[in-house]
């Protein structure tokens, strides 16, 4: 499992991991009661404080992504996401700006541009 985070990004420690964690469940890299790290075990991998992995595990959890359980640690429920949404706005999106004349390097321009 190979996650990165950006320090530096706007975006808080804790969504990236939750991000990469639900990254892993709709593509499948993580199968339905697949352990996750420890939160100890993750925090080093990725040089952040441990609770910031429990936040966003607990996060996680509240999505319905995973699930916490006393001594089989944390585990991807059988109820995660198995789509992705962010593939279905991006077609969404294609879909639109074809309707409105854009090219590919001008929808791939916006992209860039907006990040």
């Amino acid at each position: 499992m190979l996650w990165h985070i950006e320090p530096t990004s706007r975006v808080s420690l804790q969504d990236q991991i939750a991000a990469c964690v639900r990254r892993a469940v709709t593509t499948r890299e993580l199968m339905v009661n697949e352990q996750l790290p420890p939160a100890a075990e993750l925090a080093e991998a990725l040089s952040v404080d441990r609770n910031t992995v429990l936040a966003a595990y607990r996060r996680l959890r509240e999505e319905g992504v995973v699930d916490f359980r006393r001594g089989r640690g944390v585990r991807v429920t059988a109820t995660a996401p198995t789509s992705a949404p962010v593939e279905q706005a991006a077609r969404q999106l294609i879909e639109s700006a074809h309707a409105n004349g854009y090219s590919k390097a001008e929808i791939l321009g916006l992209i860039e541009e907006l990040m």
